[in-house]
């Protein structure tokens, strides 16, 4: 084949191939393309439209669905990326919202202490972190009646004492209040005020006095009138707080009794000691008359309040008192338990002489007598 010939061949075939636009093609091309992502935009839209639509259906109140709308112009929109905040563990260190239980005071009554002043001489009813003074009387002479008398029934409800003495603090008037309030009741007249406890209560209403002849008189403060009969002629007398049982001593031997049954005991004080005073006595005693604190009786006659030992009258043994520190009294309460109150504080018993917890006093009272407890 020579070169004429091949010339006049590719000259035929240029002649039946159609001319392309380019440019055209490339336009049609890109059109179709926007029109395949259009449908594909608005498939995706109706998508999210009809989800969103059924879970509007799904909690409507009434429950009934209705047929939605038919869709305006589709519109493309891009969401931003919803970012999870993970729900913080709870701290260990966290502290509780409600603040924290107190915890139950082994006394949670009201305790009622003496506090005897060159001046004055008060009772202080102390109940947890409260400290009143519910009465209050002057007093010239450290030893006078009002001093050596003053003291408050085993409920709290009622003081007594003696005053105005004529005969160089011997004896004088025996007078009632109540604490908290003004005011006195005179009850009766030429009572000794000597002795280390010249008042004792019988239950809350009954008041063993002396008289100053030496008779002894039980008086009832709540009717203002003496009690008739034979007070008997027994020594030393304590009651329990209920009035029950009775410690005394007669023709020199300490016994125990309730009125219907006696039992005697005996006690042997620490030696060393017992040389520096004029003998001992009972100064409390338990609900069921089987145990009895004592004290000290002073060589001269002046009023203790002090308790130092537990006595167990079934046995005549010394009771071992649980915890440490000297010992300045020892009270049977009329919840049946035991306060052995000391130098350091107060340790609380049951009736076994277990431990049922401790109490702090304020530096205010530590140093004064503890006369009473009421629940």
């Amino acid at each position: 084949m020579n070169q004429d010939r091949l010339r006049l061949d590719l000259a035929g075939l240029a002649e039946e191939v159609t001319p392309v636009d380019l440019r055209d093609r490339a336009l049609r091309t890109s059109r179709r393309l926007g029109i395949q992502r259009a449908v594909a935009t608005s498939a995706a839209a109706l998508v999210v439209l009809a989800a969103a639509t059924g879970t509007a259906l799904a909690i409507r109140p009434n429950g009934s669905a209705h047929t939605p709308a038919p869709a305006g112009p589709s519109v493309t929109s891009t969401w931003p990326p919803v970012e999870v905040t993970p729900t913080p563990e709870a701290s260990d260190s966290a502290s509780p919202t409600s603040s924290p239980v107190k915890p139950a005071s082994a006394l949670p009554g009201t305790r009622y202490y003496l506090e005897n002043t060159s001046s004055k001489i008060r009772i202080h009813a102390v109940r947890d972190d409260s400290d009143r003074v519910v009465h209050q009387l002057p007093i010239d002479l450290p030893y006078s009646c009002e001093a050596s008398t003053l003291t408050v029934s085993p409920d709290g409800k009622r003081l007594a004492w003696v005053q105005d003495s004529t005969d160089g603090n011997a004896s004088g008037i025996l007078l009632a209040g109540t604490p908290g309030e003004p005011g006195a009741t005179t009850l009766l007249e030429d009572v000794n005020c000597l002795g280390p406890r010249a008042l004792v209560w019988q239950g809350s209403d009954l008041l063993m006095v002396g008289k100053k002849s030496g008779q002894s008189v039980l008086f009832d403060v709540a009717a203002n009138k003496r009690v008739n009969g034979d007070p008997g002629q027994e020594t030393d007398r304590c009651w329990s707080a209920d009035g029950r049982w009775l410690a005394a001593v007669a023709d020199g031997k300490p016994y125990v009794t309730d009125g219907t049954q006696s039992r005697q005991y005996t006690y042997t004080p620490p030696q060393d000691e017992a040389a520096h005073w004029g003998g001992w006595q009972a100064r409390s005693v338990s609900l069921d008359g089987r145990y009895v604190s004592v004290g000290w009786v002073g060589t001269d006659p002046s009023r203790h309040d002090d308790s130092f030992a537990v006595v167990d009258t079934t046995t005549s043994k010394v009771v071992h008192l649980p915890g440490k520190g000297q010992i300045s009294s020892i009270l049977f309460t009329i919840d049946e338990k035991v306060i052995v109150k000391r130098k350091n504080g107060i340790t609380v018993l049951d009736t076994n002489f277990r431990p049922l917890g401790t109490v702090t006093e304020s530096a205010s009272v530590r140093n004064m007598a503890l006369l009473a407890y009421v629940p």
